[in-house]
């Protein structure tokens, strides 16, 4: 009995559509940082966002946006694998290992590391409020 309630609860976890909707957000997330379109990722990030790069820069929305439009970031790779998603009512902590390619400034960079981005459900709609990254070992 406690099997069969225990691999119930695995289903309804897998179907959650928060999980769906969510990782499509991260997916587009990455397309729009490949792509430099800081419009996608002005509509995906709160007002309030803050983020923690791989070398430790922290940055608000304004700066983060910024960022993305800098002329000498020219990034040609962003995936993420490992996600794993856990949910405190309307806010979702996402984790996983992110890979990166491109150059700065004229100089390739090739990062994998883990990622920790914290969304809010709000006033209809998710919204990543925290983006914490750190390289891993190679």
């Amino acid at each position: 009995m406690v099997v069969a309630l225990l691999s119930a609860s695995v289903s309804a976890q897998q179907s959650d559509p928060r999980e769906s909707k969510l990782l499509v957000l991260e997916r587009m997330w990455n397309e729009a940082q490949v792509h430099r379109d800081a419009a996608a990722l002005d509509a995906l990030v709160s007002s309030r966002f803050v983020n923690t790069e791989w070398d430790g820069d922290l940055s608000d929305k304004q700066k983060f946006l910024a960022d993305i439009k800098d002329p000498l970031f020219k990034p040609t790779l962003a995936n993420i694998s490992d996600v794993k998603m856990n949910f405190f009512g309307d806010t979702a902590v996402i984790t996983g290992v992110y890979h990166t390619q491109g150059t700065y400034k004229g100089k390739p960079y090739d990062h994998t590391g883990r990622f920790t981005d914290t969304w809010v459900f709000d006033m209809g709609k998710w919204q990543c409020v925290s983006s914490h990254t750190s390289l891993l070992k190679k």
